[in-house]
């Protein structure tokens, strides 16, 4: 993938300008061409850390595939990247032998595509020290550069709160919808309302609202305690005339399986938490089914003064 962002044309050379532009104006064509070949676009995101975001995304990704559905991955938590850790996938990237072609997600199954900045790098412990712009393009090429192909779920997990990449995110991908994930105690709650507020801001349909960690069923005697309250998440889903997902209880293997790379709730295992995210998955499902023609030219092209305008780059006039 190509470190060089554009957009930054103040006072430099007015060729270097055009180049960024033209660069710009292609890479929106890519964009659009991606996504015309996905029909559903949903961004996991929560207000807080520690809710359990991205189990629920992985969880999600391999529960839809689970049903039968193709399923892309996206990890643009580019900080903290855990997707590939959290589905045991340790391979790397593998640059294809022809450099206009798209570059290969990692192969988890027949049906589940992924993508994250943890297998773009020599070394996973490397801290990724970046600011906007970078991580700006680096969501863009995630969608442009990688080769997704023909999915009916594309799954992308934010880190928590409502900084670049979310916004990144709602920006580039166009119809994507929220999936906000929250723990039941005030706190969380509260950061989840400012999530809330982002999507409404920028006029991102929220899919629904999910409950992590609502209760912990023991496993001697079967009682539910609720550790970190209940009902909190259903009644700001209320409160906000949101769609209710449903409430998953903790189950310690839930973390086990995040250790191992073996995902638990979206496996086989029938167990209060396994039937509950069960029925998150179908809620999703439902209210998003992968069905009907895939509208292109989704992303609008962005301005340029590139002779290329955003038609594509014409040698007879562009100036990069």
């Amino acid at each position: 993938m190509s470190s060089s962002f554009g957009g930054s044309c103040g006072t430099g050379d007015q060729s270097s300008c055009g180049s960024a532009d033209a660069h710009l104006a292609q890479q929106d064509i890519a964009i659009n061409k991606s996504l015309g070949k996905i029909k559903n676009k949903i961004l996991v995101m929560s207000g807080k850390g520690g809710v359990g975001k991205s189990t629920v995304a992985v969880n999600l990704a391999l529960g839809l595939a689970n049903r039968g559905h193709k399923v892309g991955l996206m990890d643009v938590d580019l900080h903290g990247p855990d997707v590939c850790r959290m589905l045991n996938l340790t391979g790397s990237l593998e640059p294809p032998k022809n450099p206009s072609d798209l570059i290969p997600p990692l192969i988890y199954s027949d049906n589940v595509k992924v993508v994250s900045l943890e297998y773009m790098m020599k070394d996973r412990d490397e801290a990724i020290i970046w600011r906007g712009p970078l991580k700006i393009q680096a969501i863009r090429q995630f969608v442009a550069d990688m080769d997704w192909g023909e999915l009916d779920y594309l799954i992308v997990d934010a880190p928590p709160g409502t900084g670049d990449e979310p916004l990144s995110v709602a920006q580039t991908i166009p119809g994507v919808q929220a999936v906000v994930v929250t723990t039941p105690q005030a706190v969380a709650l509260a950061d989840v309302r400012k999530s809330i507020n982002f999507c409404k801001t920028l006029e991102m349909p929220i899919a629904g609202l999910i409950e992590n960690m609502s209760g912990f069923i023991c496993p001697h005697c079967e009682e539910t305690v609720d550790i970190f309250s209940s009902g909190g998440g259903e009644q700001t889903a209320r409160d906000f005339d949101l769609p209710f997902l449903g409430r998953v209880p903790m189950d310690p293997r839930v973390v086990i399986a995040g250790d191992t790379g073996k995902p638990y709730l979206s496996s086989d295992e029938d167990t209060p938490a396994t039937k509950a995210f069960s029925a998150v998955v179908e809620a999703i499902e439902t209210r998003m089914p992968p069905t009907g023609a895939v509208s292109l030219n989704t992303i609008t092209p962005q301005e340029t003064g590139c002779g290329c305008g955003s038609g594509g780059c014409n040698p007879d006039t562009c100036d990069c």
